[in-house]
């Protein structure tokens, strides 16, 4: 869905055509679920976070100016909605970067390449296991900034939007996460000091 077609969108649903909504629901609802799946690392949890998430979003949806996409606008209330449901919960989230495909299917963020020898698959698979716990490692607000960045591809302004951040904020409190999880992997003896470097430094 182009930005023009949602902007036509909220305009019904601001004119009283609640059904329209759905479009949108449809439109963002895997990668709204896959961010609060990523959240709070229980699937469940990230159903009723999704939901509890797009209600709000409906029910604030006359505040919403359009100055940015409405996607950013709704990463921001799901990342909120979290945020809280973690610090009701006081807990930390679980650390999952699992993927729902269009069938409901769950699956790893990276897929294997066949080509690789069993070897190579299994390197892999431990540096993703090591790369789940890394990120259990950081704190829920860490989790988020990273995952907004990274998973979710947000540039730093979009960033800084969703989260009512500065820029600059935004790039040091992603400085930090990274260099946390970074050293977090050398220590685990699954990331060379190289490629930390280069993650450590510039977006």
């Amino acid at each position: 869905m182009t930005r023009e077609q949602e902007a036509a969108v909220i305009r019904r649903v601001l004119d009283g055509d609640g059904n329209a909504f759905e479009a949108l629901v449809a439109a963002h609802e895997k990668n709204v679920y896959n961010l609060a799946l990523r959240m709070t690392g229980n699937a469940q949890d990230a159903e009723d976070m999704a939901q509890e998430a797009f209600v709000k979003a409906y029910t604030s949806l006359p505040g919403f100016r359009g100055d940015s996409k409405f996607s950013v606008w709704l990463y921001r209330i799901v990342s909120n909605v979290c945020l809280d449901f973690l610090r009701r919960q006081n807990r930390r989230p679980a650390s999952s970067l699992s993927l729902e495909d269009e069938d409901g299917e769950e699956s790893q963020m990276d897929i294997p390449d066949e080509s690789q020898s069993p070897e190579q698959l299994l390197e892999r698979s431990l540096t993703q296991e090591a790369v789940r716990r890394g990120l259990q490692s950081l704190s829920a607000e860490q989790r988020q900034i990273l995952l907004l960045r990274e998973i979710q591809g947000l540039s730093y302004e979009e960033i800084a939007e969703t989260l009512d951040l500065e820029a600059g904020t935004v790039k040091s409190r992603i400085f930090r996460a990274r260099k946390k999880l970074c050293a977090f992997l050398i220590a685990d003896g699954n990331i060379p000091d190289s490629f930390a470097s280069s993650k450590q430094g510039g977006g």
